[in-house]
């Protein structure tokens, strides 16, 4: 099983529609899907702060705006 990572935050009501968004599409797939709360560390606040929410498979990254469409081929990819 392979782990999806979306970073966000807690009150960015963006970071709730992303997880609303992927959350069906991980549940088709052989996925496991973890959030990060990026305010738990100073180092994902630098590098996420401004570009939430993000998903992350491997070394790729999405970062929003993307759809349904855009997230099933990332998560395929």
């Amino acid at each position: 099983m392979n782990d999806i990572t979306l970073y966000g935050t807690t009150g960015c009501h963006l970071c709730e529609l992303a997880e609303a968004l992927v959350a069906p599409l991980v549940a088709q797939r052989p996925l496991r899907l973890h959030y990060v709360d990026i305010a738990d560390s100073e180092p994902l606040m630098e590098r996420y702060g401004v570009r939430i929410p993000v998903l992350r498979r491997g070394e790729s990254e999405l970062g929003w705006p993307f759809d349904a469409e855009q997230a099933a081929a990332f998560l395929d990819g």
